[in-house]
C-alpha cells in the first residue's frame, strides 16, 4: 500500500485531515522536489565553514569545548537536508555563499582563513543585518544567518558536550525539589 493512500485512508476514518500529513507525504514529492533535494548535499569544505561558523558564535572557553568539538556542522547539514523546506534550504544554501562573499569583501579573506577576531566582526555585523531584516521581515523569508544560529543553538545544546559540559546534567533526577539555592555563575540545567 503507499503511503498517500494509507494518509487518506486515516484522514477518512478519522473525520479529518492528519495533522503533519505534509511530513508523511514528503516521500511522495514531484520529481523536481526530488531532484533539487539531492543537490542539496553539501560537501565536506561547506561542513567544515559550517564549523567555523558555529565556533565563532559558541566558542570554546576554559569550561566547556565550543561547537565544532560538537560537530554542529554536519548536525546543521542533517537538519537542512531532512527537516527544511525547499525554499528554506536554497536560503540556506545562498546564505553560505553571501557569508563567503561578505568576508571576502570586509577581509580581503575566506571565512575559514580569516581569524577568529575577523569572524567575530563579521557575524556581529551580519547578525545586526539579520536583526533589522527581522523587524521590518513582514512576509519575507527567512534570513539565512538566523538560521545559523538557531541550527548552531540547537545543535550544540542537544550534544553530549553541550549538555554534559554546558549545562548541568541529571541523567535521572531524584526527587521533585522546587526550590533549589543559586549561586550566580551556576550553570543552567540541561
Amino acid at each position: 500500500m503507499e503511503r498517500r493512500t494509507l494518509l487518506k485512508m486515516i484522514a477518512l476514518l478519522t473525520g479529518g485531515a492528519v495533522i503533519g500529513g505534509n511530513a508523511f507525504l514528503t516521500g511522495c514529492s514531484s520529481s523536481k522536489e526530488h531532484d533539487l533535494k539531492e543537490r542539496l548535499k553539501l560537501t565536506p569544505q561547506q561542513i567544515a565553514l559550517l564549523d567555523e561558523v558555529a565556533d565563532t558564535i559558541l566558542p570554546t572557553t576554559q569550561k566547556s569545548p565550543g561547537a565544532k568539538a560538537a560537530k554542529v556542522g554536519s548536525f546543521m547539514t542533517v537538519m537542512v537536508n531532512d527537516c527544511y523546506e525547499v525554499p528554506d534550504q536554497q536560503i540556506f544554501l545562498e546564505g553560505m555563499e553571501k557569508l563567503e562573499a561578505a568576508c571576502k569583501k570586509m577581509h580581503h579573506l575566506g571565512f575559514v582563513e580569516a581569524t577568529a577576531e575577523q569572524r567575530l566582526a563579521l557575524l556581529t555585523a551580519i547578525d545586526k543585518e539579520a536583526k533589522e531584516y527581522a523587524q521590518k521581515k513582514g512576509e519575507a523569508p527567512n534570513h539565512y544567518y538566523t538560521m545559523f544560529k538557531q541550527l548552531t543553538l540547537l545543535g550544540y545544546f542537544s550534544s553530549e558536550i553541550g549538555y554534559k559540559q554546558a549545562l548541568r546534567y541529571n541523567q535521572v533526577p531524584g526527587r521533585y525539589e522546587g526550590d533549589v539555592p543559586y549561586k550566580k555563575g551556576d550553570k543552567a540545567w540541561a
